[in-house]
């Protein structure tokens, strides 16, 4: 990749050339994700040591939403394993929308974590009792991640709850095939106020940056994820982390990565990188619009694709060379 400070007038000349950039909508099935400031381009790049390159709105607070949805998995994996796990959610793209009231019709489970169904069946995992404890918990891990104190927005929490029964006639789809089990509304508490958590950009790509690391927060040296499982969740968020985009964005971009519908998408270039871009105007299948160009751009760039030729590889693989 190139040095830092070409890296960074990399980033600025992208932010500024998507500045105005006006394709897309706000999300507003959820209602308080309708009162994000469109404007709002921030873009940030965390290197696995420890370096980071922010710009634009790096700095605004916005809910997590389906991006807690790969680090829900790796907790379940690392507390149950490979095979409970999997008895639980599959591993295959969907193919539908996010929040396709679905499950694979040979397994009955859902088809992968990424989506809604899969993620509130990990919810049933990772709970605990009482309800706060299981959200502690989670809010503890992402702190380790992202290097710094987190919150839970109540106000969006309170909104995903009141207009949620989409997610609630999934969870008893589920329930009703013994895919979960537990109380739906116990289990929703755990999903919801995960999509609740509050992070801006540089949280995001730090959280990044620390998977790339093997599960270590490049700065702080704190290790947030037990690296033997690391590998299946990047593996799911490169085939299933964009929902009915992710192959697109497999062809164009060609890196883990996850969105969600307040306007973030985190990538992940293994043993190198983490990125993060928000911006709130969405495409019709969910993604934010400015975020996906950005990885497009970022990618060509920085020749980030997983197989693109003039990519160097991970430290490890450069080391055996």
């Amino acid at each position: 990749m190139p040095e830092l400070s070409q890296m960074e007038q990399i980033v600025q000349h992208i932010h500024q050339k998507y500045k105005n950039f006006d394709e897309g909508e706000v999300a507003t099935y959820i209602p308080e994700l309708a009162k994000a400031n469109p404007q709002h381009f921030g873009i940030c790049l965390a290197t696995v040591d420890g370096r980071v390159i922010r710009v634009g709105d790096w700095e605004h607070e916005f809910t997590i939403q389906s991006i807690c949805k790969p680090f829900a998995f790796q907790m379940a994996l690392e507390q149950f394993g490979r095979d409970e796990t999997l008895k639980r959610v599959g591993v295959e793209p969907s193919g539908d929308a996010f929040n396709s009231i679905e499950l694979d019709p040979d397994t009955k489970r859902p088809f992968n974590a990424m989506i809604n169904a899969g993620a509130i069946s990990i919810s049933s995992l990772i709970k605990r009792d009482p309800p706060e404890s299981g959200v502690e918990q989670f809010v503890q891990r992402m702190q380790v991640a992202a290097g710094r104190a987190l919150r839970i927005d109540r106000d969006v929490f309170a909104s995903e709850s009141l207009t949620g029964n989409r997610n609630r006639a999934i969870a008893y789809l589920m329930l009703s095939c013994g895919v979960i089990k537990g109380e739906v509304d116990h289990i929703l508490y755990q999903y919801f106020s995960q999509c609740s958590l509050l992070v801006n950009c540089q949280d995001l790509a730090m959280m990044a940056a620390t998977v790339a690391n093997m599960g270590s927060n490049p700065v702080t040296g704190e290790r947030a994820f037990d690296f033997q499982y690391i590998k299946d969740v990047l593996a799911v968020m490169f085939t299933c982390g964009l929902y009915d985009h992710s192959g697109e964005w497999a062809y164009r971009v060609g890196l883990p990565a996850k969105s969600g519908v307040s306007g973030g998408i985190l990538g992940i270039v293994n043993r190198q990188l983490g990125i993060a871009v928000y911006s709130p105007k969405l495409d019709a299948k969910g993604n934010s619009v400015r975020g996906i160009q950005v990885c497009k751009d970022l990618a060509n760039e920085l020749g980030l694709h997983a197989f693109e030729f003039t990519n160097v590889g991970s430290n490890l693989v450069q080391s055996m060379l």
